[in-house]
């Protein structure tokens, strides 16, 4: 799948609404932060642990990697156990920490993505599980799963604030 740089632009775009919203939930009282957004599901705390932590996870074995010309190490994980680990980490951190700590690795992300010429951005990489990783897709999918997490955190902050 091969994108053009102004799709690369909105797609970049799309994926720095988490800063903003990050901005958003630095005011929030640590009471909310600990609060479930629905019975019997994560609290605002955990979902930016689970958010920060798939960021670090990509940056570290993906995105740096190839900015840095390495082979992509990045490995299909069992997803229930990285985001059980996720939610145990945001216990062990501060919600200033963690804000910052997101807001790093997303820059971070988005830094080295920009930096990357269009070819290096279109180019396909085998990742340490021999499955094909895509740039392009990766910033779709992640997106989406922003989305996935934040309109209804957006939702949710409502009506704590109505």
């Amino acid at each position: 799948m091969s994108i053009e740089l102004k799709e690369l632009k909105e797609l970049i775009a799309s994926f720095e609404e988490w800063i903003s919203f990050t901005n958003l939930l630095q005011q929030i009282s640590e009471e909310t932060w600990n609060s479930s957004i629905e019975q019997g599901k994560w609290t605002v705390k955990d979902i930016v642990s689970h958010i920060m932590l798939w960021d670090k996870y990509f940056y570290e074995e993906a995105i740096e990697k190839i900015a840095s010309d390495k082979p992509v190490t990045l490995r299909h994980l069992n997803y229930d156990d990285f985001n059980s680990e996720a939610i145990e980490y945001g216990k062990t951190i501060t919600t200033n920490e963690l804000l910052e700590k997101a807001v790093f690795y997303r820059k971070k992300i988005i830094g080295d993505i920009s930096s990357l010429s269009e070819e290096t951005v279109n180019r396909s990489y085998l990742d340490g599980s021999g499955h094909v990783f895509s740039i392009p897709q990766y910033l779709k999918d992640f997106i989406w799963h922003d989305q996935h997490h934040m309109v209804p955190l957006k939702e949710y902050l409502k009506t704590i604030h109505a």
